[in-house]
């Protein structure tokens, strides 16, 4: 079951210093950039949760809109509109009309981390506002784990044993609260270059989504 330390999103959220100072030196760097924590975004009803990593430099946290503007978004917005969850194919900044349909994304953690890299203690820290946004969906609900760092994230707001629940593209985990939820390779560029992810297999986790949604 999840735990009642729930926390709602802060978008002046400054717990972790590392991160905090990183976005501080990112937003001189950048004027324009969004160098925020970057809130979900989506249907607030919605029984679909994507969870991701955290914000791209270039992406999410100059647009301040998850996956908008950067690689992984691609593959990602092109499948949910494919699978008729967007009404748009292609996201590129917080005004472009794109809306969502039963579905909402999040990040693990969110905001941007050195080298795309954030360390355990941030990743704990932030996972208050998951429990949050998992305790929130309908039931019954699906969340996509996009990568294994989604994937234990999830967990850990279940606070379940991860090593009882591998993580590996395609598996299935019952973890409470009527949530399924469905692991997949993430959508980044090193993924989809290297075709460790093709638009083929990630269609399937949407596929198998929306039949457990169904």
């Amino acid at each position: 079951m999840l735990t009642t330390n729930t926390t709602a999103f802060d978008p002046d959220c400054r717990d972790c210093p590392r991160l905090a100072n990183f976005l501080d030196q990112t937003g001189q760097q950048h004027p324009d950039y969004h160098a925020r924590p970057v809130a979900p975004f989506g249907d607030p009803d919605a029984r679909l949760l994507i969870v991701g990593l955290a914000p791209g430099m270039h992406g999410a946290n100059a647009t301040g809109r998850p996956f908008t503007g950067d690689y992984a978004g691609i593959l990602l917005y092109q499948t949910l509109f494919d699978f008729k969850f967007s009404n748009k194919p292609v996201s590129v900044s917080q005004d472009d009309g794109l809306e969502l349909s039963n579905c909402r994304i999040t990040n693990a953690v969110k905001c941007l981390p050195p080298q795309n890299k954030p360390q355990l203690d941030e990743i704990r820290q932030c996972n208050g506002f998951l429990k949050e946004e998992l305790d929130s969906l309908p039931n019954p609900a699906v969340v996509i784990g996009l990568g294994k760092i989604a994937h234990d994230a999830v967990l850990r707001a279940f606070e379940l044993r991860l090593s009882a629940h591998s993580f590996g593209h395609g598996n299935i985990h019952e973890p409470g609260n009527g949530i399924t939820l469905v692991d997949s390779y993430h959508c980044s560029r090193y993924n989809t270059q290297t075709r460790r992810l093709t638009p083929a297999m990630f269609s399937e986790i949407f596929l198998t989504a929306r039949q457990l949604l169904n």
